[in-house]
């Protein structure tokens, strides 16, 4: 059972895991790709009326692909901190801010979870 995540929680305790509901596909270029089911009621309609596809992409950049590639490996937020400053230098500046707002996206669209270690 997954302990509650609180307000006054260590951010850069905590450990992303990637949500097994969706697709993460690696181009050739190395860059990843997330694939979003559209499977909702309003999506089947939305798709019968405007002959939309069953599924949408989301292309991720270098940075966010070299995150996702490493989710799940057991790296809390402060170890991402550490090997993208290695992988990237100061061309990922600022880059608490970046990290923070790119895992909090990811978890707010449910593509992440956040926990705490030894959950």
């Amino acid at each position: 059972m997954r302990k509650k995540i609180k307000k006054d929680d260590n951010f850069l305790e905590l450990i992303p895991k990637k949500n097994p509901n969706y697709q993460w596909i690696e181009k050739e270029d190395g860059l990843l790709q997330i694939i979003v089911p559209r499977d909702r009621l309003l999506d089947k309609v939305v798709r019968v009326i405007f002959k939309t596809s069953r599924q949408f992409t989301i292309h991720a950049d270098s940075f966010g692909s070299f995150v996702l590639k490493n989710i799940n490996v057991e790296r809390n937020v402060e170890e991402f901190v550490i090997i993208l400053r290695k992988k990237f230098g100061d061309e990922i500046e600022p880059l608490y801010k970046r990290l923070v707002t790119f895992l909090n996206t990811l978890r707010d669209n449910k593509f992440i979870t956040l926990e705490k270690a030894g959950d």
